[in-house]
C-alpha cells in the first residue's frame, strides 16, 4: 500500500508541488534568468504588477474571456449535442437529427488540427485586404467592411479572437455532451414526449439537469483555457492587438521573462495567474453547489 500510495506522492510532490514553489520563491526575488544571482525583494514585484497599468488591462481581458468564452461554447456545443442525440423526428424512437454522424464529425475536425494551425487560418481569414470574411459580406451587399482590419480594430479584436477560439472547442463539447445525454435512459425522453414535453422544455427540464456535473466540469476546463489562451492570442496578434485590447497575461508573462529578462516579475505574474485560476475554479463548484448541484436530480 505505502508503495502503490507513497511513489505516485513523491513523483506529484517532485513534479507538480515543487515546481510551483520554486516558482513563489523566484517571484519574490529580482532574478534575470540568465545568471546565479537571485536578490530577494520580497513582494515588490506584486506591489509593481498591481501598478502596471498594461498587467491590469491582461488580467481585464482574461476575466472578460472566462465570463464569456465558456458560457458561449457551453451553450453551442448543447444546442448541437442536443440536436444531433434526442433533436430529432418526434415520432417513434427517441433519436437526432437525419445525418447526425455527418454533423458529429464536421463539428469535431476543428479541435484536431493545431492550435497554432487554427491561429494561422483564422489570421488569413481575417486579413483586411484579401480576406474571405471580408470578400464574403462584401459579396452580401455589406461594402463598409470591404477593408476592415477585424483583428486591428480595438472593438473588435477581442470578438473576433473569441469566435476563433469558440470554433476551435465547440465540437469536442458537443462530443462531451453527447457522452453525457447518451447515459440518460431513453424512457426518461420518452416520459417527457408523452406528458406532451417539446424540446426545448425537455432540453431545460430533463437534458440539462441530468448531465449538469459534465456542464460543470466543461466550464471548469473551458474557464481555465480562457485564463490561459496564449496560443490562440500570439498567434492572431503576438503584440496584444491594437491598445492592448487581447492582451492576455500569459502573454505578458512570456514577454516580460523572455524579451526583458526579468524572470523574477514574470514568476510573480505565473502566481497570480494561478491563484486566479484555483479562485475560478472554486468559485465554479461552489455556485454549482449553492444552485442545487449536489443534488440527485436522477429520480
Amino acid at each position: 500500500m505505502a508503495v502503490f500510495l507513497g511513489v505516485p506522492l513523491a513523483i506529484y510532490l517532485v513534479f507538480v508541488i515543487s515546481p510551483f514553489a520554486q516558482a513563489v520563491y523566484y517571484s519574490m526575488t529580482s532574478w534575470g534568468g540568465f545568471s546565479n544571482s537571485m536578490p530577494f525583494v520580497g513582494l515588490d514585484n506584486y506591489v509593481k504588477l498591481f501598478h502596471d497599468d498594461i498587467f491590469l488591462i491582461a488580467i481585464r481581458n482574461n476575466i472578460i474571456l472566462v465570463i464569456f468564452l465558456p458560457i458561449i461554447t457551453i451553450i453551442l456545443s448543447l444546442i448541437l449535442a442536443t440536436l444531433v442525440t434526442v433533436g430529432g423526428s418526434s415520432r417513434g424512437q427517441i433519436k437526432g437529427l437525419k445525418g447526425s454522424g455527418f454533423y458529429r464529425v464536421i463539428s469535431f475536425f476543428p479541435y484536431v488540427i493545431p492550435a497554432v494551425v487554427i491561429g494561422v487560418i483564422w489570421a488569413q481569414i481575417y486579413d483586411p485586404s484579401s480576406g474571405l470574411l471580408n470578400g464574403i459580406l462584401t459579396h452580401l451587399g455589406f461594402d463598409g467592411v470591404k477593408s476592415f482590419p477585424w483583428l486591428g480594430d480595438s472593438r473588435t479584436a477581442m470578438a473576433a479572437s473569441m469566435a476563433v477560439i469558440v470554433w476551435g472547442f465547440v465540437g469536442f463539447y458537443m462530443i462531451l455532451f453527447i457522452a453525457a445525454i447518451k447515459g440518460i435512459p431513453a424512457e426518461t425522453f420518452e416520459a417527457a414526449r408523452i406528458d406532451g414535453a417539446g424540446r426545448f422544455r425537455t432540453a431545460t427540464t430533463i437534458t440539462i439537469p441530468l448531465i449538469r456535473d459534465t456542464i460543470q466540469t466543461a466550464y471548469v476546463y473551458m474557464g481555465i483555457l480562457a485564463l490561459d489562451a496564449f496560443v490562440y492570442m500570439s498567434v492572431l496578434n503576438s503584440t496584444g492587438g491594437p491598445a492592448n485590447s487581447t492582451l492576455v497575461m500569459s502573454q505578458k508573462l512570456f514577454s516580460t521573462a523572455f524579451s526583458k529578462s526579468q524572470f523574477g516579475l514574470a514568476c510573480a505574474m505565473g502566481v497570480v495567474l494561478a491563484a486566479i485560476t484555483l479562485i475560478f475554479s472554486a468559485l465554479v463548484f461552489l455556485v454549482n453547489r449553492l444552485t442545487g448541484g449536489s443534488k440527485d436530480v436522477s429520480a
